[in-house]
């Protein structure tokens, strides 16, 4: 049973908390009343009480403590905060922590100070942590609450932040799904064989490969119409990469077939089948291909190594390249056999010379006798290329090209009896190949950021171009109303009228009274109809 801590320290999302424990003069008495106390906030109140709190600055901080607790590593404002808070005689104190990893680093600032954690303590936390709006009655509730969503939220971001150009999570899935494929590709080649075998049985024999096989189904289909299409021929010799005595065989053999009749609604079936078919092993190839990349910037040693197929498959059974890494040599050995391994310990038989590592070409080129040694040896370089690869800031495939050379010279040793260079001489010249490579490696990630920074840039500038053009004020027309523009054509065409009226009232002035040209003038205006 560990001892009554004077001090708990309690790591909450708002900042840290120092809890003072209720002096106990049996330290079995304790538990009995922590436990008795997690269902009543006032009773586990009268064992511990908050002697002091010290919230962090913001959410940066905050996220800092939090990355340093999980490392196991003392921040300095938990130092701090300790050492102002605690009594400056530190001898005979003691303090409970939750997590073992920090006793080390807190011995280290505090040599005096006893830690103890376990037992006891983490029954204290846990009621602290479901009792602490309690405990900690000046701190705004709604505050607390909002801390924890806050930091949880920034230290899963942090978790899962990765970087894209060495990510091993989508090696994962990719290599799971590359293993998914050969499967199902296997079996619908099979069904398609069989389904087109009843009409043209030959082709078979004639086209082994799957994919020539769907391709060619597809191409020649009712083999009694050939002679319609006539560019058959042409499309079955790019098929078959320009064999023309394949492809005479095939014609041949389609022509004097023993297949059955099979209606064009059945053909239209299998020409989709074989088809779709084709596209996934042109989608396989595509995978693959991306597989290759991928490895090429996640794990450049162990793809050199042992190829990037097995090397992925080893990075997806630990879960990671960081897991793939902390295994030690004799676990990578067996990766992917661990069901042999515990049947052999449980029959007291042979335990297995390797997994995975078996479809590697090193395994198929050694001896009966020597398969178990070479696979110990490559699990050993292996182990060494995926720490290369983990922990170098620019990884390249320099150290995986020198370590199956070792490997080789390896396997001669064990034909020949040829004594290979020692691995220390080896790793001295991988160290001096690679700092080239790195170099030029640099460069070619400076100018692709470079470039990409110049694009963004010229992005921006057009983007904040077009919002200028957008909120620049255009000039506001007059718009004329309706009623004005017609009594401006009214004006207009009284111009030519008004000076006949002014003749007529001055030649016959004494004959026409100015009623009647007044009346004559309403006239005018009525045939213009203005209102």
């Amino acid at each position: 049973m560990s001892e009554v801590p004077h001090f708990v320290l309690y790591e909450h999302a708002a900042g840290y908390a120092l809890m003072k424990i209720k002096e106990f003069e049996d330290a079995g008495l304790i538990v009995q009343e922590v436990d008795a106390a997690h269902a009543d906030g006032y009773k586990f109140s009268q064992i511990v009480e908050l002697k002091a709190f010290d919230p962090f600055k913001n959410t940066e901080a905050a996220l800092e403590n939090c990355n340093s607790i999980s490392e196991g590593l003392a921040h300095p404002d938990l130092t701090n905060f300790l050492q102002k808070e605690l009594p400056k005689k530190k001898k005979h104190v003691v303090l409970g922590i939750n997590d073992s990893k920090l006793a080390g680093s807190l011995t280290e600032a505090f040599p005096d100070l006893k830690l103890v954690f376990g037992g006891v303590i983490t029954e204290i936390l846990r009621g602290t942590r479901v009792h602490f709006e309690r405990l900690a009655k000046d701190l705004p509730h709604h505050s607390l609450s909002k801390a924890q969503l806050s930091l949880g939220h920034s230290y899963s971001r942090s978790k899962v932040k990765f970087d894209v150009h060495r990510v091993d999570n989508m090696v994962i899935q990719s290599i799971a799904l590359l293993d998914q494929l050969d499967k199902d590709i296997n079996l619908f080649g099979m069904r398609i064989r069989e389904w087109y075998s009843y009409h043209y049985p030959e082709l078979f024999r004639l086209a082994p490969d799957q994919y020539k096989y769907s391709r060619l189904a597809v191409a020649i289909l009712d083999r009694n119409k050939m002679a319609e299409n006539e560019n058959l021929e042409n499309e079955i010799l790019e098929i078959l990469d320009n064999d023309a005595e394949k492809t005479a065989q095939i014609i041949e053999a389609a022509r004097t077939s023993m297949g059955m009749d099979i209606s064009d609604l059945d053909l239209e079936n299998i020409k989709r089948f074989a088809a779709r078919v084709a596209s996934l092993m042109e989608y396989r190839q595509q995978l693959h291909e991306y597989i290759k990349d991928r490895m090429d910037h996640c794990a450049p040693s162990l793809s050199a190594l042992i190829g990037e197929q097995v090397g992925a498959r080893l990075i997806s059974h630990a879960g990671s390249l960081t897991n793939l890494a902390k295994y030690p040599a004799s676990t990578v050995q067996i990766l992917g056999a661990e069901k042999a391994l515990f049947r052999a310990l449980k029959t007291r038989s042979n335990t297995p010379k390797y997994g995975l590592l078996f479809h590697s070409s090193f395994i198929g080129k050694a001896g009966t006798k020597n398969k178990g040694r070479v696979s110990r040896y490559l699990a050993n370089k292996c182990s060494i290329a995926a720490r290369v690869d983990c922990f170098s800031e620019t990884p390249v495939s320099t150290y995986g090209e020198f370590l199956r050379q070792q490997v080789e010279d390896r396997l001669e040793y064990f034909t020949s009896g040829t004594v290979p260079k020692k691995n220390i001489d080896v790793m001295k010249e991988a160290e001096e190949a690679a700092v080239e490579v790195k170099e030029k490696v640099i460069k070619k990630k400076k100018k692709a950021a470079k470039k990409a920074k110049r694009l963004a840039e010229e992005m921006s500038a057009g983007a904040a171009e077009a919002e200028v053009d957008e909120e620049a004020p255009k000039p506001k027309k007059k718009k004329k109303s309706k009623a004005g523009d017609e009594l401006f054509s009214f004006w207009s065409s009284l111009k030519n009228e008004l000076p006949i009226l002014c003749d007529l009232r001055r030649s016959s002035c004494r004959r026409i009274c100015p009623g009647t040209l007044f009346l004559a003038f309403c006239c005018l205006v009525q045939s213009k109809k203005i209102h």
